[in-house]
């Protein structure tokens, strides 16, 4: 927008971080974590629902300051999802904007091996599928590691940058400015050509200056860190919602009953998980090293619908230790729990060993699995805080065989045992790193919040350009697919007067 000449205001409730700002380890819970009621305004959001945890970024530069920046291009069944392939034909609409996203991205492909990486391609070669397993396409400079050198992608105009060090440290912040966040490239150069940033303020209200918004809107803000809140607002020609799905539904939600009604009745529809699982081995043997790397290092495609990857923390950020129990399933949460506490008292060398080994993250691989596969929530607003009901299909389950499979084959492979998140075994409440939809694309106000260009309906010059925006499961990494989209609406704005 400001390379065609707008003027523009980003508003992001989180904080703008330095790379020394972030912390060396996520035990540093004040700097990681964003729990404002504790006075936490770290990064990392953890928000728990009836049918989903989600994990979800906060910041200047979003999910990418936590994400595990790798950034693939979906496989076909996507873009012929029936629930958005009537709109166009995306896999050629998208294509010139999968490019623009990787050059402002600085997507490169991982050029080194992990101890992860060769136990998934030793399993991947088992299943017959070692033609499936690939090293990632991330937004990491891969120069020398630690060494500082002008900006290698924008012809100077972007900061200075370090090549990487893989210390595995992608998703507690990159103390070491080699990962490429977004305020590295498209916030840094906008910001160069005169766009204004304004961190740890919240949007409370879109408010339209005549009927449909063609006049323009009023905006409020209030301060989201402060103890005492500042308030301000502004008038403006056009909106762009971009606080992803935990920012943007809650606040159209909001406003659908007030200033915005004539949004459509879909909005917090069609709210997507992409079918995850996270799961972790932990093999407590002293030759066992799974915290070098980057975040995302490789990925095995099991089948045209499914996806796994090895994930990694850095070395001493075991915080998520406090929150695992032994894998198991049953009928409901009663049976799971009696489970895990048999195998805790039936076991407890085994599991002490696990709990209380000296450098969890080291020692432990986390797997994340994903798939295509369509089943959706839908976001309704609460007394507090939204709430989660079925909107169609089964409910999103912790429990997805062909994920603890091959979790098992890895920990068989590294003599290790697996492991899930209490809330996954115990209440079967799936975890996801990817919470999409909730403002889907349709052919019209029936269909959808917004249109294929990414406009709303019912009011001019209104945009949302986010996760929410996705209106079917990717099946993997949505990064570059939420960028590409986000490229290809803004292409269909004309400049100004």
């Amino acid at each position: 927008m400001t390379e065609k000449g707008y003027k523009v205001l980003v508003i992001e409730k989180g904080k703008e971080y330095k790379p020394e700002d972030f912390p060396k380890s996520n035990w540093n819970l004040k700097r990681w974590f964003w729990f404002p009621t504790m006075r936490f305004f770290g990064f990392f959001k953890l928000t728990f629902y009836r049918h989903v945890t989600i994990l979800s970024g906060v910041g200047v530069g979003g999910g990418s300051l936590v994400y595990a920046n790798t950034l693939p291009v979906p496989k076909k069944q996507f873009f012929e999802s029936k629930s958005w392939s009537h709109l166009a034909d995306w896999k050629t609409e998208l294509a010139p904007h999968y490019e623009t996203a990787k050059r402002m991205l600085g997507v490169a492909k991982n050029p080194r091996m992990e101890n992860g990486d060769y136990v998934l391609q030793k399993i991947a070669k088992e299943i017959g599928q070692e033609k499936d397993f690939e090293l990632t396409d991330v937004a990491v400079f891969f120069g020398k590691p630690d060494k500082v050198v002008p900006d290698p992608y924008f012809n100077g105009e972007g900061p200075e940058r370090s090549g990487c060090n893989f210390c595995g440290a992608c998703m507690i912040g990159c103390r070491y400015n080699a990962k490429n966040t977004l305020d590295k490239n498209y916030l840094f150069l906008a910001r160069k050509k005169g766009a204004e940033i304004i961190s740890e303020s919240e949007v409370y209200d879109v408010i339209p200056i005549d009927e449909n918004g063609e006049k323009g809107y009023k905006v409020k803000w209030k301060s989201s860190t402060k103890i005492f809140k500042h308030k301000g607002e502004f008038k403006t020609k056009g909106v762009v919602f971009s606080g992803g799905v935990l920012g943007t539904i809650p606040l159209l939600l909001k406003l659908k009953n007030s200033s915005l009604p004539n949004l459509s009745e879909s909005a917090g529809k069609g709210v997507r998980t992409n079918s995850e699982s996270l799961l972790g081995v932990t093999a407590p043997q002293k030759e066992s090293v799974f915290s070098d790397g980057i975040a995302i290092s490789s990925i095995l495609h099991t089948d045209d619908y499914s996806h796994l990857e090895p994930v990694r923390y850095p070395s001493g950020s075991g915080f998520w230790r406090l929150m695992m129990a032994p894998m198991l399933d049953g009928k409901n949460w009663a049976t799971r729990f009696l489970k895990v506490f048999y195998q805790l008292v039936r076991h407890p060398k085994k599991w002490s060993k696990l709990y209380f080994v000296k450098d969890w993250a080291k020692k432990t691989q986390i797997l994340l699995f994903m798939q295509t596969i369509d089943t959706t929530l839908r976001f309704d607003k609460g007394l507090f805080r939204m709430k989660t009901k079925i909107d169609a299909g089964k409910a999103p389950t912790a429990f997805i065989p062909e994920a603890r499979t091959l979790a098992d084959k890895f920990a068989a492979e590294v003599n290790g045992v697996t492991e899930a998140l209490l809330s996954e075994t115990v209440m079967g409440i799936p975890t996801t790193a990817h919470i999409l939809g909730g403002a889907c694309m349709g052919k019209d106000k029936a269909e959808g919040v917004i249109d294929k260009n990414n406009k709303v309906f019912g009011y001019d010059n209104m945009y949302v350009c986010d996760g929410s925006m996705i209106s079917a499961n990717p099946g993997v990494n949505p990064s570059l697919t939420i960028t590409a989209l986000t490229e290809r609406a803004m292409s269909k704005i004309k400049k100004p007067d």
